[in-house]
């Protein structure tokens, strides 16, 4: 009884995910390309892969080729930095926050329109330890996954006004 009620809630008050939303905004069909960084080619390979794997699963899309695709994304990340954010008693600094900027471009029916995104991720070390390629890796990979839902966000508030 209690899904039925839930069910009915949902329903009446004309809920639609933000998926729906995007994909209004984005089309079915959608490919990705990522500009490459000459100083720091490594992160281009995680942010694709961040890209492609947010389309299928969070946009609900299938990734095409760019002759068959709806939209196309260009995406072109800053250098990630990292600052120290936590210092131990003694000095040392035991946390960090690894910030990536995003610059995406959309193509779509002939129109380009420009996006920018950020993402920050925390990450603990050991006291006088340095940042190691695996951590440094895996903080980019989650910050990308943060920006790339700030894009998500974005594209979905988009889709919500143009169904107005």
């Amino acid at each position: 009884m209690l899904i039925f009620v839930v069910l009915l809630t949902i329903s009446a008050c004309g809920y639609s995910p933000s998926a729906k939303f995007a994909r209004n905004s984005l089309g079915d069909k959608i490919s990705t390309s990522v500009v490459i960084s000459a100083q720091d080619p490594e992160n281009t390979v995680i942010i694709k892969d961040a890209v492609d794997r947010a389309i299928i699963e969070v946009f609900q899309a299938s990734l095409v080729s760019r002759a068959l695709s709806d939209t196309h994304l260009v995406l072109n990340m800053s250098a990630p930095s990292y600052v120290p954010i936590v210092y131990d008693v003694n000095g040392y600094i035991v946390s960090y926050r690894m910030s990536v900027s995003l610059s995406i471009k959309k193509f779509n029916n002939g129109v380009s329109k420009n996006y920018s995104a950020k993402g920050n991720y925390d990450f603990a070390v050991a006291p006088n330890a340095i940042v190691t390629d695996q951590q440094r890796f895996e903080a980019i990979g989650f910050s990308t996954q943060r920006a790339i839902r700030s894009f998500i966000a974005q594209v979905s508030a988009e889709g919500a006004r143009s169904k107005k």
